[in-house]
């Protein structure tokens, strides 16, 4: 899919530096970083999940069994 996005001079030039000196094109480079953000991204909602149970009195177990108990 092509996407177009909005980019200033030195956007450009930098990223045509980078795509000289490693040999790639521009939008290998773009794809690359889009790619690594995402990841990024990713990692941080699944870290912001660890631990939202600790602050809670009841262990996980136990309140899985009172909730099942309900059914």
């Amino acid at each position: 899919m092509r996407a177009l996005i909005d980019m200033n001079d030195a956007q450009v030039e930098a990223l045509d530096i980078l795509a000289k000196r490693m040999r790639r094109s521009r939008a290998a480079l773009i794809r690359d970083a889009i790619d690594g953000y995402l990841d990024r991204h990713h990692r941080e909602q699944v870290g912001d999940g660890f631990g939202l149970w600790g602050k809670r009195k009841l262990d996980g177990l136990a309140y899985q069994e009172k909730v099942r108990g309900e059914w």
